[in-house]
């Protein structure tokens, strides 16, 4: 199981030092990969940084770790845009950025950025389709309800072709969620509890299946929090989530109010503790 760790934006806020302090102290313990929430406008969502902006910024601060943005909410964006933005991040990182990517569920975000809230699975679709091409090919042909594209291509394609997609959504994803894992997804993050998740991942296996896919080659992340209510628990979620076989877990020491110096502490604190396979 690979473990990373959550940036903690929201409590970090425009602390730039920490925030770069803290990528790199994780790259430096060893964890596997920064997670990044996303937020364009939102009703009480906190305080973010647009994540691909961000992820640019510490890629150019960092060497080894897996920049994961969880998640860009893809159909209140322009396609080829978030392809060009991606593409650009892959390069600068050296092949390090693995897309989260969901639909969201703010209607007022998808009205302020003038996109449809009504058609955002079936965009999300055509989108991911989409993605793997411009991703992969010097020129794309592509003809779809939403998008069409004839002989253009991004320049430079990155690193990583393609890049690795994640889908998010809520704990029980609906049928149409779990058909779009299963058929497009390079893995999901896990937001079901332990008890659930077989049942959930069944009907990521079956939709891959039909899709011709190997459901096996779809990756599985869960997170846990190590700070706030659930702080005493923490090891005993981890090999809760080792035992069940997911490829990934993201530790978070958001959530408990501290200081920037406090998620640093807390961050290497944590490291001996975390239990091994």
């Amino acid at each position: 199981m690979k473990i990373g760790v959550s940036l903690p934006v929201r409590e970090m806020k425009d602390d730039l030092p920490s925030i770069v302090k803290f990528a790199q102290l994780a790259e430096e313990l060893g964890y596997s990969h920064l997670r990044v929430p996303d937020l364009v406008m939102r009703p009480n969502s906190g305080h973010l940084h647009e994540p691909m902006t961000l992820m640019a910024y510490i890629a150019a601060k960092t060497e080894r770790i897996e920049l994961v943005p969880s998640v860009i909410v893809l159909p209140s964006r322009q396609t080829v845009y978030v392809a060009k933005q991606a593409a650009e991040v892959d390069v600068l990182s050296g092949g390090r950025l693995r897309l989260g990517v969901g639909v969201g569920g703010s209607k007022e975000e998808y009205e302020a950025l003038g996109e449809d809230f009504a058609t955002r699975g079936a965009r999300c679709n055509e989108q991911l389709a989409l993605l793997k091409k411009l991703w992969t090919e010097d020129e794309v042909e592509f003809s779809g309800r939403w998008h069409t594209i004839s002989g253009l291509g991004l320049n430079p394609l990155p690193v990583q072709r393609p890049i690795p997609v994640w889908i998010g959504a809520i704990p029980i994803p609906s049928e149409p969620v779990v058909k779009r894992i299963g058929t497009y997804a390079d893995g999901w993050f896990v937001l079901c509890s332990p008890e659930e998740f077989y049942e959930v991942k069944s009907g990521i296996d079956q939709a891959a299946t039909v899709a011709g896919r190997t459901p096996e080659d779809i990756g599985t992340e869960a997170g846990v929090a190590v700070v706030g209510p659930r702080e005493a628990e923490w090891q005993d979620r981890v090999r809760g989530w080792q035992e069940i076989g997911l490829t990934h877990l993201c530790l978070r020491t958001l959530g408990g109010e501290l200081t920037p110096q406090q998620h640093l502490d807390k961050l290497r604190e944590i490291v001996p503790d975390i239990p091994r396979q």
